[in-house]
């Protein structure tokens, strides 16, 4: 009971989840839901421990069978009465592990490109350029219900790039989609790509789009937003924006530009810069009773040396 107790918490260990599963579990589940069933879990594991060793004790002592069979009998009675205790810490355990096995495992030292919008602007399609991802594409709202991942190459390192549910921006609680859509932006994100549909096929107006990006940019304000207007082929209007096609690939490499510019890639140095140092091999003083004639360093002189910031 002891080992099947561990196998249920062990996924669930320290240093176990990202920072971005747990934000997913805090929303999904409520906050601390999943620290508290595995502290539960544990808590009967050291119970259970405990009464085993209090019931072999007891057993050495038995006078005969009949006190044995009731020792035995009263172990297991308590053993189940702790297990039924954690029972429903065991099934959150496990929903929750379900939950994050069906969702895409980030790498957090990776940049990670967030793409987002209201529902059938196009992310899916710009994901599918953009990444080696294969996203589903329909005309129709919602067609992306959870997140979804694939990687763009960067050169020097991998851009995760995250296909996120459409958000409607309203006020009142958000659906569990639209709720992983936004956690994807600010626990994931490096760079949030804002999609805005201008062409009325989406079947929301842009102003409703435009309000919810400028929201996103109260709540985020040291996130780096990238706004395009997507479906260029069918409408193209007056705008600052860059205007980009995912049906026939117009805009799509200015936008990778833009992406790479915020994206540093991690393999890259940092730029050399000239600062003064002190030279060790000058600041050493010869011991006493050397012979003249051999160079003797000075104590404070420098020397201008290069160093990586």
């Amino acid at each position: 009971m002891i080992r099947h107790l561990r196998i249920e918490v062990r996924p669930f260990g320290k240093g176990e989840r990202t920072p971005f599963e747990e934000s997913l579990v805090a929303h999904a589940f409520g906050s601390g839901t999943l620290e508290r069933s595995v502290v539960r879990v544990r808590r009967a594991e050291e119970r259970i421990r405990g009464l085993a060793q209090a019931a072999e004790r007891a057993t050495k002592g038995a006078s005969g069978s009949e006190e044995l069979g009731d020792q035995i009998r009263a172990f297991y009675g308590r053993l189940s009465s702790f297990v039924r205790e954690v029972d429903r810490d065991i099934e959150t355990l496990r929903a929750i592990g379900r939950f994050l096995d069906e969702r895409p495992r980030l790498d957090p030292a990776a940049p990670t490109l967030v793409i987002a919008g209201f529902p059938n602007v196009g992310k899916s399609s710009l994901v599918a350029r953009l990444s080696s991802a294969h996203p589903k594409v329909a005309d129709y709202p919602f067609t992306t219900l959870s997140i979804a991942v694939g990687h763009a190459d960067l050169g020097f390192d991998r851009l995760q790039v995250l296909d996120t549910p459409g958000v409607l921006g309203r006020s009142g609680k958000a659906n569990p989609a639209e709720a992983e859509a936004r956690t994807a932006v600010g626990a994931a994100a490096t760079v949030v790509l804002f999609v805005i549909d201008p062409s009325g096929k989406c079947g929301y107006p842009v102003e409703d789009q435009e309000q919810l990006l400028a929201k996103w940019r109260d709540e985020f304000p040291q996130l780096p937003i990238v706004e395009v207007e997507t479906k260029c082929d069918l409408v193209r209007r007056p705008t600052k924006r860059l205007q980009v096609s995912a049906t026939t690939g117009e805009g799509l490499d200015r936008l990778l530009t833009q992406i790479r510019a915020l994206v540093r890639p991690k393999g890259e140095l940092p730029p050399m810069e000239e600062s003064t140092v002190e030279d060790p091999a000058e600041t050493v003083e010869l011991p006493r009773g050397r012979a003249k004639g051999r160079p003797v360093g000075r104590r404070g002189s420098s020397a201008t040396a290069l160093s990586l910031s």
